[in-house]
């Protein structure tokens, strides 16, 4: 029996030296002349081992050494291939989504220059991020929404978004608001368009980021070309809007030809704001209200030191207090605002600018100068300047819900109303009237009250419930007196 040592002997292969962190190897082969395992030899019966049987066994040790470090050799050798494939799928991955980043790039570029709105750019960012888009102007009002971002009606929320608005405008690249709510900047050299807000359930990657940047620089792109096509094409904007309004008016089916070519199709409502900047100069307001109006698709021209807009859409108060809302803080001092429609037609473009110059003139005369307001905000006032005289839609307004709530239960609610004022607002001498007892006009006062809100007895109000009462029932009473003519006989035989 005997032992034989293995020892390491210096190999003839060799591995090229590859760039960044070693991969995970098997342990490195001993130095030579290390000894790395034993070759064991052995006979059951009793002999001596002659010098060629010992030479013969150290050869076939010298061969296992060789073994064990060759196959150590491919060990490593088949870590190193490992490495290089995982390094290799993670380089095909980062191709895919560098390949996805361009196209969704490319995609959303084409829509801006194929003449796309903000909402389509919104969506076609949304679908590439699989995340809901919000583009918002520098005053954090939302120009076009894609999905729903969560918080953003809570004040925390807000604020935080708010935060990372000016932390991104500062850094010049997107930024993490709040758990998977990215804001990037929208920004044109060093003017603020406004930003992106990005809400993605599964978080960004670098990629995404990247995307989400380009993102906002493509609605970037889209905003300055809107500002100066709105520029370009303002004169001829401004010019149909002055022969809209112009009394008397130019031939209405020249002027519908016109709008279609400019994109406003004025067989939709329409209301008409006159905005006008008290004080500072009106250069900015100009150029704002040409974007402002082209954005909405609708009209804009300057007449006696005045903004008209011409705006789709069919509630006055809404476009009067939003142009208020936008103008005011970007001039830096008050605006008034007054509007009036909707309108219809070609025609209804010069009534609707009367009255809304009418509603100006009155604002001033009240002192509610840098304010907001439309005709039919003006209530009683608004009815007198109003040239069609909307009186359904005065009393609906002023006393509607109790005609309303009448009609429905067959209560007597107006007739209590009108006993109470004739009574001059006393419930006892409004009961003897009627002939009930003072608790039944008490109660009855407490349904109109929650009719007509907790606000129905303020002088400003109760005027206009009185004017609506004595218009109804004069309604009534014209309508009772009216002859209805009968129809001709026929001739009898023989006339």
């Amino acid at each position: 029996m005997f032992f034989l040592s293995l020892y390491n002997t210096p190999s003839r292969l060799s591995c090229a030296p590859r760039a960044g962190p070693p991969p995970p190897l098997p342990p490195p082969p001993p130095p030579p002349d290390t000894v790395i395992g034993t070759l064991f030899g052995a006979d059951r019966r009793v002999r001596h081992h002659t010098s060629e049987e010992i030479g013969l066994l150290a050869a076939l040790a010298d061969l296992a050494a060789l073994a064990v470090e060759k196959a150590g050799l491919l060990d490593r050798t088949r870590a190193e291939v490992s490495e290089l494939e995982r390094d290799s799928a993670r380089v095909r991955t980062r191709l895919t989504r560098m390949r996805h980043v361009s196209e969704a790039h490319g995609r959303i570029m084409n829509l801006v220059l194929a003449g796309g709105d903000l909402r389509s750019v919104a969506k076609a960012a949304a679908d590439a991020l699989d995340a809901s888009v919000l583009i918002r102007d520098p005053g954090g009002r939302s120009l076009a929404l894609v999905g729903e971002v969560p918080g953003l009606d809570e004040e925390a929320a807000e604020e935080a978004v708010e935060k990372a608005s000016l932390d991104a405008h500062a850094r010049r690249r997107p930024v993490l608001a709040a758990d998977d709510t990215w804001v990037a900047p929208v920004i044109a050299g060093s003017e603020d368009l406004g930003g992106l807000v990005v809400h993605a359930a599964g978080g960004l990657t670098g990629e995404d980021e990247r995307l989400l940047e380009l993102a906002a620089q493509s609605v970037a792109f889209l905003l300055l070309m809107r500002r100066s096509t709105a520029v370009a094409e303002g004169p001829v904007r401004d010019e149909l809007l002055d022969d809209l309004i112009a009394d008397p008016p130019h031939a209405p089916q020249q002027i519908a030809q016109r709008a279609g070519r400019l994109g406003v199709d004025l067989r939709r409502p329409h209301v008409l704001v006159l905005a006008r900047p008290e004080g500072g100069e009106q250069g900015r307001a100009v150029v704002w209200a040409s974007s402002y109006a082209y954005r909405l698709s609708g009209l804009k021209t300057v007449q006696g030191g005045c903004i008209v807009l011409l705006l789709p859409g069919d509630d006055a108060s809404a476009a009067a207090r939003a142009v208020a809302a936008e103008l005011s803080p970007l001039l830096g001092h008050p605006v008034s605002v007054a509007s009036a429609g909707p309108g219809w037609s070609p025609d209804a473009v010069g009534r609707m600018h009367r009255e809304a110059w009418r509603c100006l003139d009155a604002m001033s005369a009240l002192g509610g100068t840098g304010s907001a307001a439309s005709v039919r905000d003006l209530g009683f006032l608004g009815l007198l300047l109003s040239d069609d005289n909307d009186v359904d839609g005065f009393v609906e307004s002023a006393i509607g819900p109790v005609l309303d709530y009448d009609a429905e239960r067959f209560t007597d609610l107006t007739h209590t109303l009108e006993a109470y004022f004739a009574s001059g607002g006393s419930p006892t001498n409004a009961a003897e009237a009627l002939h009930v007892h003072p608790n039944t006009v008490s109660r009855r006062l407490e349904r109109i009250g929650d009719l007509l809100g907790p606000e129905w007895q303020k002088p400003g109000q109760v005027l206009e419930v009185q004017l609506a009462l004595r218009l109804q029932r004069t309604r009534e009473a014209l309508a009772r007196g009216r002859v209805t003519p009968e129809p001709p006989r026929p001739p009898e035989r023989g006339a």
